[in-house]
């Protein structure tokens, strides 16, 4: 397994990624054959959406960072050798705020493995 202090994967970087402006910004730091499985409302538990490898999450980004939003935001953030977890916030022009926290697997430096769980104001 890569390790974190070795790939130069750390939470600054992670940070900068996220609170940046664009969507290519944080799909370069997945892995090609990356997974994303998202739990929220509408993707409950026993059927999250799953996202599989760089083009399906880099289109689910490009989508999110086309929006209106006023300001992305990580919360907090541990990198621990090959794993991460994070908080981020989300709140759009309109005032409607997104939460979610996501567990890391990565491998070489890259993630390989993310599960996001979130939650909108409703």
């Amino acid at each position: 397994m890569g390790s974190a202090a070795r790939s130069g994967f750390d939470a600054e970087t992670l940070r900068r990624a996220i609170e940046g402006h664009t969507a290519a910004d944080l799909l370069s730091l997945y892995a090609d054959d990356a997974e994303i499985r998202v739990v929220d409302r509408n993707t409950q538990p026993s059927h999250p959406k799953v996202l599989h490898g760089r083009d399906e999450i880099g289109e689910m980004l490009e989508d999110v960072y086309s929006r209106d939003i006023k300001a992305h935001k990580v919360e907090q953030c541990v990198v621990q050798e090959d794993r991460v977890a994070f908080t981020e916030s989300c709140e759009y022009s309109d005032g409607v705020r997104v939460f979610s926290e996501s567990m890391v697997s990565l491998r070489d430096g890259k993630i390989a493995d993310q599960t996001m769980i979130q939650a909108w104001d409703e």
